[in-house]
């Protein structure tokens, strides 16, 4: 007997992902039904099943790649900034969503809605939040001279006052608000 391999996937994996991961972004998860999600991924059930598995299983994926994304994105941007003081500005500006857009931080979305009841979200959270404190525990360092350990607790406030920014960005608080926040974490900064 002769075995024939499955049928090639026609669609591009991370494309999908992406899909789904924008229509989790917009919606949220529990609003997300698997119809809108096979939609909007441009895949049959059965496609969506052999390939991701299952609605949390893409939901898990699509953090996981968000996280690794954006880390890796604001990783790159102050490794080319000189400036540690100017570096620090950007990665807290990132992290607040300095842009002022209204659908926040995906993984902060998530983290809102699911933690609370999923162990693997809050985990996967948890990382997230620990790399960016030791991201800015290490650019804090390098503009004091001391070592990240030393930083880490000046890290963890700036990154709450970060990612409470992301939070009052989508809940619509004023751009100006926002700014006074920032401001007002400076000294953090210094």
């Amino acid at each position: 007997m002769v075995s024939h391999p499955g049928r090639p996937r026609e669609f591009d994996k991370d494309t999908a992902l992406d899909a789904a991961m924008a229509l989790f972004w917009r919606q949220g998860y529990e609003a997300t039904s698997l119809d809108d999600l096979t939609r909007a991924m441009d895949l049959s059930r059965s496609s969506f099943y052999g390939c991701f598995g299952s609605k949390r299983d893409t939901l898990v994926a699509a953090i996981r790649r968000y996280g690794d994304q954006r880390f890796a994105e604001l990783e790159k941007r102050v490794a080319a900034e000189p400036d540690a003081g100017h570096a620090l500005r950007l990665a807290v500006a990132a992290i607040a969503n300095g842009g002022g857009s209204r659908d926040g931080c995906f993984l902060i979305n998530c983290t809102v809605e699911l933690a609370p009841h999923d162990p693997e979200v809050a985990g996967l959270s948890r990382h997230h939040l620990e790399r960016l404190e030791a991201l800015l525990a290490g650019l804090l360092a390098r503009r004091s001279g001391a070592d990240a350990a030393t930083e880490a607790a000046r890290a963890r406030g700036l990154l709450a006052i970060a990612v409470g920014a992301s939070v009052m960005h989508k809940a619509g608080t004023a751009p100006a608000a926002i700014d006074d926040l920032l401001a007002a974490a400076e000294p953090l900064m210094r």
